[in-house]
C-alpha cells in the first residue's frame, strides 16, 4: 500500500489527484497498481483486504484532509489501520511532522526507513559528520538568510567554503564595497561581517568570487560585463560568478576528498547566467569520476543545475529533500527520521 502527496491542494482537487501515477507505477514495479479513490474509509478498506500477495495499493492524495498537515491522531490512525508495519523512503518528507510522516508511526511496528531514506542518512549524516579531509562546501543561492543555519554550521566542519550566488552581495557590501543594484540584504549585512570573522576564527578558507558577470537590466539582459567583484557600477548588477572565480574555484576544489554543493553560483534559470553553476557541476563530475571523491549535492536548485548539465549520474549522491536536506545540513532534528528512530 503507498501513501503519497502531491501539491498543495485546499481540500480534495482534482488536478492533484495521483490517478495520473497510476500507469507509469505499474510500468515501475511490474504489477498492476490499484487505485483507491480516497486515503481513508470503507472503500480503501475493502481493497487492502482483496489485495492479492505481491499486490499494490495507492491511496489517493492524503492532503486532500487537511488532518494531514495538522498530524491529527484520529486520521493517522485510520492511514494506519489497513496496514501491518510502516516503511518511510521519501526523505524530501522527512523534515515535516504529518499524519503520513510521523503520526502513523504511534500505530504501526516496526516503523522502518526504506533503502532510499536510508542512503540519504549516511551521505547527509555520515559523509558530513566524518567526511574524508579536506572538506569543503560550496554555498550559493539568492539570499544568505535562507542559508544562515547552513553556513553556520558547516562552518563547525568544513576545511573550504565557497560561496556564490546572489548572497555574495551582501558579503560585498558588509565590506564597504560598492554592488550597484545587485541583491543585497540590508537586515543581514552584520551577520555577514560575523561569518567572515568566525570562518577566520574557525580556521577556515572562506572564498568569495573575485569577479562578477553583471547586466545592465534583469530582465532584458542588454548588455554584459565582466567587472571585480568589489567594483561593480552603479546602476549594474551582478548575477552570475565570472569566469576568474571559476577557476579558483576549481583549483580549491581539486585539493579536496569530500564537497558538499547547495545553491547555484549565479540566475542559472537564464542561460547567459548558467556558466558559473556549471563549472562547478563539471568540476564536481570530473572529482567524483577521476579522483573518487565524494561529492554530495545537497537538494533544491542545485540538483536541477546538476541535472540540467547531464551530470546527475556523475555525483556520489544526489538528495532527494530540498527542505529536509537543508534541514539536517543545519544540524536539525527531522520528525519523520525522529518516529522511526523511536519505532
Amino acid at each position: 500500500m503507498l501513501l503519497l502527496f502531491q501539491g498543495r491542494p485546499k481540500g480534495v482537487t482534482p488536478k492533484y489527484s495521483l490517478k495520473p501515477l497510476v500507469p507509469r507505477l505499474s510500468e515501475l514495479l511490474g504489477v498492476d497498481v490499484v487505485m483507491a479513490n480516497d486515503c481513508i474509509g470503507e472503500e480503501v478498506e475493502k481493497l487492502a483486504a482483496a489485495l492479492p500477495e505481491g499486490g499494490v495499493l495507492l491511496l489517493e492524495n492524503v492532503r486532500f484532509y487537511k488532518e494531514e498537515e495538522k498530524n491529527d491522531p484520529e486520521f493517522a490512525k485510520k492511514l494506519a489501520s489497513v496496514a501491518d508495519l510502516y516503511v518511510n523512503d521519501a526523505f524530501g518528507t522527512a523534515h515535516r511532522a504529518h499524519a503520513s510522516t510521523e503520526g502513523v508511526t504511534k500505530f504501526l511496528k516496526p516503523a522502518v526507513a526504506g533503502f532510499l531514506m536510508q542512503k540519504e542518512l549516511d551521505y547527509l549524516v555520515g559523509a558530513v559528520a566524518n567526511p574524508k579531509k579536506p572538506f569543503a562546501a560550496v554555498v550559493g543561492g539568492s539570499k544568505v538568510s535562507t542559508k544562515i543555519g547552513v553556513i553556520e554550521s558547516l562552518l563547525a566542519k568544513v576545511d573550504i567554503l565557497i560561496l556564490g550566488g546572489g548572497m555574495t552581495y551582501t558579503f560585498y557590501k558588509a565590506q564597504g564595497y560598492a554592488v550597484g543594484k545587485s541583491l543585497v540584504e540590508e537586515d543581514k549585512l552584520e551577520l555577514a561581517t560575523s561569518l567572515i570573522e568566525k570562518a577566520k576564527a574557525k580556521g577556515v578558507s572562506l572564498l568569495l568570487p573575485t569577479d562578477i558577470v553583471i547586466a545592465d537590466k534583469v530582465c532584458s539582459f542588454n548588455v554584459l560585463q565582466i567587472v571585480p567583484a568589489t567594483a561593480i557600477p552603479d546602476d549594474w548588477m551582478g548575477l552570475d560568478v565570472g569566469p576568474d572565480s571559476s577557476k579558483t574555484f576549481n583549483e580549491v576544489l581539486d585539493t579536496t576528498q569530500t564537497i558538499i554543493w547547495n545553491g547555484p553560483m549565479g540566475v542559472f534559470e537564464f542561460e547567459k547566467f548558467t556558466t558559473g553553476t556549471d563549472a562547478i557541476a563539471k568540476k564536481l563530475a570530473e572529482l567524483t569520476t577521476s579522483k573518487g571523491v565524494t561529492t554530495i549535492i545537497g537538494g533544491g536548485d542545485s540538483v536541477a543545475a546538476v541535472e540540467k548539465a547531464g551530470l546527475a549520474d556523475k555525483m556520489s549522491h544526489i538528495s532527494t529533500g530540498g527542505g529536509a536536506s537543508l534541514e539536517l545540513l543545519e544540524g536539525k532534528p527531522l520528525p519523520g527520521v525522529l518516529a522511526l528512530d523511536d519505532a
